[in-house]
Protein backbone atom coordinates (compact mmCIF):
# COMPACT_ATOMS: atom_id res chain seq x y z
CA UNK A 1 0.00 0.00 0.00
CA UNK A 2 2.47 2.19 -1.57
CA UNK A 3 4.73 4.67 1.47
CA UNK A 4 7.37 4.00 3.87
CA UNK A 5 6.50 2.28 7.15
CA UNK A 6 6.14 5.50 8.47
CA UNK A 7 8.00 9.02 9.84
CA UNK A 8 11.50 8.54 10.29
CA UNK A 9 13.64 10.53 12.64
CA UNK A 10 14.76 13.73 11.41
CA UNK A 11 18.52 13.06 12.55
CA UNK A 12 20.83 12.17 10.43
CA UNK A 13 24.00 11.31 11.73
CA UNK A 14 26.06 10.94 15.01
CA UNK A 15 27.80 13.87 14.80
CA UNK A 16 27.14 16.69 17.08
CA UNK A 17 28.50 20.21 17.11
CA UNK A 18 29.94 21.45 20.69
CA UNK A 19 30.04 24.50 22.52
CA UNK A 20 32.80 25.43 20.75
CA UNK A 21 32.01 24.52 17.42
CA UNK A 22 34.33 21.05 16.99
CA UNK A 23 32.13 18.18 15.74
CA UNK A 24 32.72 15.12 17.40
CA UNK A 25 31.46 11.42 16.53
CA UNK A 26 29.75 9.18 18.98
CA UNK A 27 29.77 6.35 16.75
CA UNK A 28 33.58 5.29 17.88
CA UNK A 29 32.67 5.69 21.15
CA UNK A 30 28.95 4.05 21.27
CA UNK A 31 28.80 0.86 23.22
CA UNK A 32 25.46 -1.49 22.28
CA UNK A 33 23.16 -1.30 25.91
CA UNK A 34 23.26 -5.37 26.95
CA UNK A 35 21.08 -7.58 25.26
CA UNK A 36 21.06 -4.54 21.72
CA UNK A 37 20.91 -6.22 18.55
CA UNK A 38 21.75 -2.81 17.12
CA UNK A 39 24.88 -2.25 14.76
CA UNK A 40 25.30 1.15 15.24
CA UNK A 41 23.86 4.15 17.60
CA UNK A 42 22.62 5.19 14.38
CA UNK A 43 21.02 2.22 13.34
CA UNK A 44 19.47 2.00 17.01
CA UNK A 45 17.88 5.18 16.29
CA UNK A 46 16.40 4.34 13.22
CA UNK A 47 15.08 1.34 14.42
CA UNK A 48 13.29 2.58 17.34
CA UNK A 49 11.49 5.23 15.27
CA UNK A 50 10.14 3.15 13.24
CA UNK A 51 5.89 2.67 13.82
CA UNK A 52 4.32 0.43 14.80
CA UNK A 53 0.73 1.14 14.23
CA UNK A 54 -0.42 4.31 12.13
CA UNK A 55 2.24 3.80 9.22
CA UNK A 56 1.17 5.47 6.20
CA UNK A 57 -0.93 2.17 4.80
CA UNK A 58 -3.10 1.73 7.52
CA UNK A 59 -3.81 5.46 7.35
CA UNK A 60 -4.18 5.35 3.81
CA UNK A 61 -6.95 1.98 4.49
CA UNK A 62 -8.54 3.73 7.49
CA UNK A 63 -9.43 6.65 5.34
CA UNK A 64 -10.69 4.61 2.64
CA UNK A 65 -12.96 2.38 4.81
CA UNK A 66 -14.50 5.37 6.97
CA UNK A 67 -15.05 7.19 4.02
CA UNK A 68 -17.41 3.97 3.22
CA UNK A 69 -19.02 4.91 6.43
CA UNK A 70 -17.92 1.89 8.27
CA UNK A 71 -16.60 2.14 11.87
CA UNK A 72 -13.98 0.43 13.60
CA UNK A 73 -11.42 0.02 16.37
CA UNK A 74 -7.55 0.87 15.28
CA UNK A 75 -4.82 -1.45 17.21
CA UNK A 76 -7.44 -3.57 19.37
CA UNK A 77 -7.29 -6.65 20.78
CA UNK A 78 -9.64 -9.17 18.73
CA UNK A 79 -9.53 -12.10 22.02
CA UNK A 80 -10.12 -11.25 25.45
CA UNK A 81 -6.28 -12.59 26.34
CA UNK A 82 -4.78 -12.18 23.09
CA UNK A 83 -1.47 -9.89 23.51
CA UNK A 84 -1.90 -9.25 19.47
CA UNK A 85 -3.85 -6.49 17.93
CA UNK A 86 -5.63 -6.32 15.05
CA UNK A 87 -4.85 -3.02 12.83
CA UNK A 88 -8.61 -2.16 12.43
CA UNK A 89 -11.22 -4.48 13.93
CA UNK A 90 -14.31 -4.66 13.19
CA UNK A 91 -16.26 -6.51 16.53
CA UNK A 92 -20.07 -6.96 15.56
CA UNK A 93 -19.06 -8.74 12.08
CA UNK A 94 -15.96 -10.45 14.12
CA UNK A 95 -13.69 -9.01 11.03
CA UNK A 96 -9.97 -8.59 12.11
CA UNK A 97 -7.45 -6.54 9.44
CA UNK A 98 -3.70 -6.21 9.87
CA UNK A 99 -1.79 -4.39 7.19
CA UNK A 100 1.95 -6.11 7.22
CA UNK A 101 5.27 -4.57 6.34
CA UNK A 102 6.91 -5.79 3.84
CA UNK A 103 10.86 -6.13 5.98
CA UNK A 104 8.80 -6.81 9.13
CA UNK A 105 6.54 -9.76 7.95
CA UNK A 106 8.68 -11.27 5.58
CA UNK A 107 7.09 -10.42 2.02
CA UNK A 108 7.83 -13.16 -0.88
CA UNK A 109 8.30 -9.74 -3.31
CA UNK A 110 10.21 -7.25 -1.39
CA UNK A 111 11.89 -8.58 1.80
CA UNK A 112 15.32 -8.42 1.48
CA UNK A 113 17.19 -9.94 4.38
CA UNK A 114 19.86 -6.93 6.34
CA UNK A 115 23.66 -8.05 5.18
CA UNK A 116 24.38 -6.87 9.46
CA UNK A 117 23.36 -9.51 11.72
CA UNK A 118 21.52 -12.06 9.53
CA UNK A 119 21.23 -14.50 12.20
CA UNK A 120 19.31 -12.04 14.21
CA UNK A 121 17.14 -10.69 11.50
CA UNK A 122 16.15 -14.11 9.82
CA UNK A 123 14.88 -15.48 13.33
CA UNK A 124 13.25 -12.16 14.38
CA UNK A 125 11.53 -12.79 10.83
CA UNK A 126 10.36 -16.28 10.78
CA UNK A 127 9.16 -15.78 14.41
CA UNK A 128 7.04 -12.63 13.21
CA UNK A 129 6.20 -15.09 10.38
CA UNK A 130 5.34 -17.81 12.87
CA UNK A 131 3.06 -16.16 15.34
CA UNK A 132 0.69 -14.22 11.80
CA UNK A 133 0.05 -18.07 11.16
CA UNK A 134 -1.18 -18.62 14.57
CA UNK A 135 -2.87 -15.65 14.66
CA UNK A 136 -4.65 -16.42 11.86
CA UNK A 137 -5.32 -19.81 12.91
CA UNK A 138 -7.06 -18.57 16.82
CA UNK A 139 -8.88 -16.11 15.23
CA UNK A 140 -10.52 -18.28 12.59
CA UNK A 141 -11.03 -20.86 15.11
CA UNK A 142 -12.91 -18.40 17.27
CA UNK A 143 -14.79 -18.14 14.23
CA UNK A 144 -13.21 -14.39 12.63
CA UNK A 145 -12.50 -13.42 9.60
CA UNK A 146 -9.06 -12.29 9.07
CA UNK A 147 -7.93 -9.90 6.12
CA UNK A 148 -4.30 -9.75 5.86
CA UNK A 149 -2.98 -7.21 3.47
CA UNK A 150 1.01 -6.23 2.46
CA UNK A 151 1.84 -2.17 3.09
CA UNK A 152 3.09 -2.39 -1.09
CA UNK A 153 -0.72 -3.42 -1.75
CA UNK A 154 -2.70 -0.24 -3.26
CA UNK A 155 -5.55 1.03 -0.69
CA UNK A 156 -8.20 1.51 -2.97
CA UNK A 157 -8.12 -2.71 -3.43
CA UNK A 158 -7.43 -3.52 0.16
CA UNK A 159 -10.35 -1.10 1.09
CA UNK A 160 -12.90 -2.27 -1.44
CA UNK A 161 -12.21 -6.46 0.16
CA UNK A 162 -12.57 -4.66 3.70
CA UNK A 163 -15.59 -2.90 2.83
CA UNK A 164 -17.78 -5.90 0.87
CA UNK A 165 -16.21 -8.62 3.87
CA UNK A 166 -17.76 -6.49 6.67
CA UNK A 167 -20.86 -5.80 4.17
CA UNK A 168 -21.33 -9.27 3.63
CA UNK A 169 -20.99 -10.50 7.25
CA UNK A 170 -23.58 -7.74 8.22
CA UNK A 171 -26.16 -9.26 5.64
CA UNK A 172 -25.37 -12.60 6.72
CA UNK A 173 -25.82 -11.84 10.23
CA UNK A 174 -29.31 -9.66 9.84
CA UNK A 175 -32.26 -12.11 10.12
CA UNK A 176 -34.11 -11.94 6.34
CA UNK A 177 -37.92 -11.89 7.06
Amino acid sequence: MGGSAGKRSGRRGAATAGATGAVSTDAAAWVAPEGSWASSAGRRRNMQAIRSRDTSPELALRSLVHAEGLRYRVAAKPLPGMRRTADLLFRPTRVAVFVDGCFWHGCPDHFVAPKTNPDYWNEKIDRNVHRDRDTDMKLAKAGWLVLRFWEHQPPAECAALVVDAVRQRRAEATPRT
